[in-house]
């Protein structure tokens, strides 16, 4: 059978208690005047057992313990509504119509409890379905956006801000594996990334096309969990950043985004904010002054005795008096360092 080889051993030793509880009914009834059960017919029950509940098992492989208690809680509220229909009457009133011209009590007391039967049954039966077709990871349930806190392991989840997903570095970052967590995104994003993909613009609307290209790769990917939330329980009233934040604050999650001024108006609002600039500087190698650094030497600089290098992460070099060494690397000493709206500019000398 497809199955790992503890749950094969689960099943023999499954099998054998069951052979074993077989045989000893048919033994404890040996010598009864009354019911007599042969050896072989307590074995072959045994084996018949067995065999049921182990196809029972192989039929619904494919239910996890989270479907478990997801159906449970169906159930329970499925109960309690039914609970709630036959402490008002309902059964007796439906017994009490069906019974009407029959005088005998034995007969309208079973009606109801048949009726009371028919409630639990379909009540508990609809609650645990509607449950079981809600997200597999929560669901909401009367409020809007009271769910089920994801486990530990999985981490928190991520609201994503339109501009970050339309960012060129948002791609490179989901592929890394720094996002961990399930992945947001509200419906009003999604609709104005779709607004942007229709743009007159090129560019706004080739960045808009791409984002919607890579929101369908992640929600075919396996090991990234994406989903489409509506915004229920949101202002509509509020901008695009109020509506990300009151969204992130419902769903005690993220926000992603690469907007400067909603990462400062988030932290002000005690939202935890992931900003793809931020972690951009925080990968950039940082240069000090009086470093030396080998650096390949590629174009001439603004002066006719400056060349020009860059860094592995994008960072100009200038450097002085060495318009002769270009096409060549050779050994810097970092003089100084100006930060620009660009990025940071570096000054150095040849080290020699």
């Amino acid at each position: 059978m497809n199955a790992p080889t503890s749950v094969n051993i689960a099943r023999l030793i499954y099998l054998l208690i069951c052979e074993a509880a077989g045989g000893a009914l048919a033994f404890s009834t040996r010598g009864s005047e009354t019911w007599e059960v042969p050896m072989w017919a307590g074995l072959l029950g045994g084996v018949v057992v067995a065999a049921f509940f182990i196809l029972v098992e192989s039929l619904i492989k494919g239910f996890t313990l989270r479907g478990l208690s997801t159906a449970t809680f169906g159930l329970l509220v499925g109960l309690f509504c039914a609970f709630l229909l036959t402490r008002i009457g309902l059964a007796d009133l439906l017994g009490a119509a069906v019974n009407r011209g029959n005088r005998s009590p034995d007969v309208a007391l079973t009606l109801t409890m048949a009726v009371n039967a028919t409630l639990y049954a379909s009540f508990g039966f609809l609650g645990s379905v509607l449950a079981l077709r809600s997200s597999r990871d929560d669901f909401a349930f009367i409020l809007p956006y009271v769910r089920f806190r994801q486990d530990s392991s999985s981490g928190q989840p991520v609201v994503l801000d339109g501009e970050a997903i339309m960012d060129g570095r948002f791609p490179g970052v989901v592929r890394a594996g720094f996002l961990r967590g399930r992945l947001i995104v509200p419906r009003f994003v999604l609709d104005e990334i779709e607004v942007q993909a229709n743009s007159p613009a090129q560019t706004k609307r080739q960045r808009a096309q791409r984002a919607l290209e890579l929101l369908e790769q992640l929600r075919n990917s396996k090991e990234m969990q994406i989903s489409v939330e509506e915004a229920r329980g949101v202002s509509e009233d509020e901008t695009i950043a109020g509506r990300l934040l009151q969204t992130a604050q419902l769903l005690g999650a993220r926000l992603l985004t690469a907007d400067e001024n909603l990462s400062k108006l988030a932290r002000l609002r005690g939202v935890d904010v992931l900003n793809l600039d931020e972690l951009l500087d925080a990968l950039r190698p940082s240069v000090v002054v009086g470093e030396r650094i080998r650096l390949a030497l590629v174009r001439p600089g603004k002066d006719e005795h400056q060349a020009v290098g860059y860094l592995g992460d994008g960072t100009m070099i200038v450097v002085n008096h060495a318009a002769e060494h270009i096409g060549n690397s050779r050994d810097v000493l970092v003089i100084s360092t100006l930060q620009t709206s660009a990025g940071q500019m570096v000054f150095a000398e040849l080290a020699e």
